[in-house]
């Protein structure tokens, strides 16, 4: 033991991530702490989940008062902060009704058995697939990592489960191809985060739109981590100016909380009766009372006013591509930016980490950003300040 804390070598926690050499024990806002006292500028948000910042104010409050009224009961009963964040999802999106769960894999997972029994609830004399597209990311469950089109995620795991065609993104010639696939449905993330944060190109999602509402194939579009204002809108697809017929969220929904949510239109939801889809935690006080606040919060002082933080972010990033060599593109939306680098973006990463700035990866090569919606100026400084230093040492300069 350190400190008092396990050798990560032997801790008993499974090995299933890439861990920082780093313990978190406290946040607030834009920084996190370590159990050392180390102060860290979080620009990852706990992967795009902690969009309000660390322990926001709104949302602690209503945790609190939740904590002393109801914990948990069952689904089985009617839950009125529930339903209360189901109306205000509904009332800011065009879906009509909302499935709550844990996370954004048992949200896209939903989506899947969603898709699958309106399929067959309508006998559609279709081949029983959804298209998906290459560098997609859906989830580590068995149905989701299936859907997502990364080999390396799918690596160990087979047989993987059949039912998933994929397509190259933002290729129009490859589009063609679901005519004669002839799916029930269509699943794509507007920006694919985990694939190196590549935006959809807005024409080549209007065909795909118009292909799918020609042969009524649904599109799914899976807003895990663009939905709850992360690209500058509360959902990504109203920048697309389309109407999906499921969206999934999850990440910043909660401020950190564990919820996920799947919304459908009503033709679509209403093939969800008793009986074929549940959740055990799915929604429960504690979770929708976090969600609630959030929302609440997000609609009330976020959404309309942070175009301006992310115009500084996005010039400042800019002027920093002007000067640097290492960086070869910047890309993305709103508050989900990849820096496209011709060096190992995990040097970056763990150099970031040791002038006390935490972001992330999106591949070998693209370093992710993914600050607080309610980042300030003066921490966007801090940010641009510690990565200029690293990329004029990286590249051998003396600035």
């Amino acid at each position: 033991m350190l400190n008092g804390v396990l050798d990560p070598i032997i801790t008993p926690v499974m090995n299933t991530y890439q861990r920082a050499p780093i313990h978190l024990q406290k946040g607030k806002g834009s920084y996190v702490w370590d159990m050392e006292g180390d102060k860290y500028l979080d620009f990852t948000s706990g992967i795009a989940t902690c969009n309000l910042g660390h322990v926001p104010d709104t949302v602690k409050k209503a945790l609190e008062e939740q904590l002393d009224m109801l914990w948990h009961c069952s689904n089985l009963y009617h839950i009125h902060v529930q339903e209360k964040l189901a109306s205000i999802l509904t009332d800011i999106s065009c879906m009509d009704q909302v499935f709550f769960c844990n996370s954004g894999a048992e949200a896209n997972e939903a989506a899947i058995k969603l898709a699958r029994i309106n399929a067959n609830n309508l006998k559609k004399n279709v081949s029983p697939v959804i298209v998906t597209f290459k560098q997609s990311f859906h989830g580590r469950t068995l149905a989701t990592l299936s859907a997502t089109g990364q080999a390396k995620v799918q690596k160990g795991f087979d047989p993987l489960m059949p039912g998933f065609h994929y397509l190259t993104y933002n290729d129009a010639q490859d589009l063609k191809e679901i005519e004669t696939i002839c799916p029930i449905a269509v699943m794509l993330e507007l920006v694919q985060g985990e694939g190196g944060v590549i935006p959809a190109n807005k024409e080549w999602v209007k065909e795909l739109v118009t292909i799918c509402k020609k042969n009524n194939i649904l599109l799914i579009v899976d807003e895990v981590q663009t939905g709850m204002g992360r690209t500058g809108t509360m959902f990504a697809y109203e920048q697309y100016d389309i109407e999906p017929d499921i969206v999934t969220l999850a990440k910043g929904l909660g401020s950190g909380f564990p919820i996920g949510a799947m919304l459908a239109k009503g033709s679509v939801a209403q093939a969800f009766v008793p009986g074929t889809h549940g959740s055990t935690f799915g929604g429960n006080p504690l979770a929708a009372a976090a969600g609630l606040a959030t929302v609440k919060f997000l609609i009330s002082h976020i959404i309309s006013k942070n175009n301006e933080m992310i115009t500084y972010l996005w010039n400042q990033l800019n002027h920093l591509n002007e000067a640097h060599p290492t960086i070869t593109a910047i890309q993305g939306k709103g508050l989900l930016i990849g820096i496209v680098v011709d060096c190992n973006a995990n040097q970056l990463v763990e150099a970031a980490r040791k002038k006390g700035v935490l972001i992330l990866t999106a591949g070998q090569n693209v370093v992710r950003l993914l600050p607080p919606l309610t980042i300030r100026k003066e921490e966007i400084d801090q940010f641009i300040n510690s990565f200029n230093k690293i990329l004029y040492e990286m590249e051998g300069c003396i600035q």
